[in-house]
């Protein structure tokens, strides 16, 4: 991959472009941002680091959406953060706005790009994406499976003091507190975790998983993650760059699938060169599809506030 740009140039913003630039992932990376001077304070902070972990990537930081010109991907992580005590959707309404017009201008600048959606909440906005584009699927798409999966496998590890490495998760649905953790497909090293982990401490997991965020959020007071979910797009651009074809979860415009039609869920995703190449339905069972479709319902009331 040759250029990704990266709308928004805050936390989140800078940690994936920090990642993407220590890995060689492209060899360009624009961040974008409506802060005058904010960008290109962000890529000269991290081109400077380049002399101690030996990367060459370029990274540059503007104030003009026409920066956008080439990208392969764009990355949106622009809006306002959500505070204590806030939900997801509590920022719908704010951030639909700047997503809207970011929208418009990568129609403008960078018609031939994919875009990997990661601003909140990241499934309806997902949603809006792909609506105002008119693009097929595969070129639009949203993280957060790969980041609630990474926390419930931090919590695995924890849990049984076993190496993180060796920790296989699956997180399904929405991105928010009806999320689907499902610990029939989660293992240590092949193991189902079932094998080491009682059913009472597995739901605590399961809860923990999905307060994952806001437990970061309470604990830090004055900011949102961004190390973990900066990490968890930084493994999606990868897998699309190197064309690796990874299962992941991902936030993916489902039509059909699960049950369900024009909406934006996490599902089992392979990620190729192409962007998404496949969407993986799997067999659940009948609790695991009931927790499925109440996550959806929650997803849904959103999309119908936008189109109300």
């Amino acid at each position: 991959m040759n250029k990704v740009v990266i709308m928004g140039a805050g936390r989140v913003g800078e940690t994936t472009a920090l990642i993407l630039a220590k890995q060689e992932i492209c060899r360009e990376i624009m961040l974008i941002d409506v802060r005058e001077d904010a960008p290109q304070g962000v890529a000269l902070d991290i081109i400077q680091t380049s002399p101690f972990f030996n990367f060459d990537t370029r990274v540059g930081g503007s104030n003009d959406a026409s920066d956008l010109a080439d990208a392969d991907l764009v990355v949106i992580t622009a809006g306002i953060p959500r505070k204590p005590g806030m939900s997801r959707s509590d920022v719908l309404e704010t951030n639909v706005a700047i997503i809207d017009g970011i929208v418009d201008d990568i129609l403008q600048y960078a018609p031939d790009a994919m875009i990997l959606v990661v601003s909140n909440p990241v499934d309806v906005l997902t949603w809006r994406v792909w609506r105002r584009t008119g693009w097929p699927r595969e070129r639009v798409f949203g993280q957060a499976g790969v980041l609630d999966a990474s926390r419930m496998a931090t919590f695995i590890a924890m849990e049984t003091g076993f190496s993180s490495r060796d920790i296989t998760t699956l997180v399904l649905g929405g991105h928010g507190d009806s999320m689907v953790p499902v610990p029939r497909f989660c293992t240590i090293n092949g193991v189902p975790i079932s094998h080491f982990i009682d059913e009472e401490r597995i739901q605590a997991i399961i809860q923990r998983t999905r307060e994952g965020g806001a437990e970061i959020l309470a604990l830090r007071k004055n900011s949102s993650a961004y190390d973990a979910p900066g990490a968890s797009v930084a493994a999606m651009v990868d897998a699309i760059s190197h064309n690796r074809k990874r299962l992941l979860s991902c936030v993916a415009i489902l039509q059909g699938e699960y049950g369900q039609t024009d909406i934006a869920m996490g599902v089992p995703c392979v990620l190729n060169e192409r962007g998404l190449a496949e969407i993986l339905e799997l067999d659940l069972n009948a609790e695991e599809s009931a927790l499925f479709q109440r996550s959806a319902a929650a997803v849904s009331l959103d999309i119908d506030r936008l189109e109300s």
